[in-house]
Parts: C-alpha cells; structure tokens; sequence
C-alpha cells in the first residue's frame, strides 16, 4: 500500500501548533504529489463537473483529482464525505474519519 498525499494537503493541515517533527515523520512515510498547471487544470474541471464552485472546494478538487489518477484499488479517509462522493463518484472508496 502506498500512502499518497497533496502538497497542498500539507498547507490544508498545518496550523501555528502543529509539532514539525512529527509532521516531518508523518509526511516522510507517504509520497507528496506536487499540483501543476495540469493537475490544476484537471481539478478545475473535476470541480465543475460535480456542480461545486468557490475557493470552499479547491482543495478538495484536487485532493479527489489526484485519488482518480492513482492505481486501483483506491481509498480515501475523509471528513468530507459528501464533497468527495460528489467529485470521485465510485471511483474511489471513502472512509469517513
């Protein structure tokens, strides 16, 4: 299994109290996939798609975009369930955390 994570993930997830070195031991065991004109593109799109608009969803596009590129089987945790089943429809399994 391979833990596969945005880097805008990153910034999502950080805050003034985040302990670095934990985060830096976390983020060291999962690939971070970086977001280009291409993936930017591609999650645009995604996020029409699903009738979503406005910067609420931006991240969470390109957080589903990158879930649909990645070799089945796929699974999602999230505590966004009703955005992600609107962007990844059955092409990623979710987990509500």
């Amino acid at each position: 299994m391979e833990a596969v994570i945005s880097a805008l993930t990153v910034i999502e997830a950080t805050h003034r109290r985040t302990d670095k070195t934990r985060l830096a031991w976390l983020l060291s065991g999962m690939r971070i996939v970086h977001v280009g004109e291409e993936e930017a593109k591609a999650a645009s799109a995604l996020r029409i798609g699903a009738g979503l608009h406005g910067h609420k969803y931006a991240i969470d596009a390109v957080v589903a975009e990158l879930a649909t590129r990645q070799q089945r089987p796929v699974v999602m945790l999230t505590s966004e369930i009703d955005d992600m089943t609107k962007l990844c429809g059955d092409r990623v399994r979710l987990v509500a955390v």
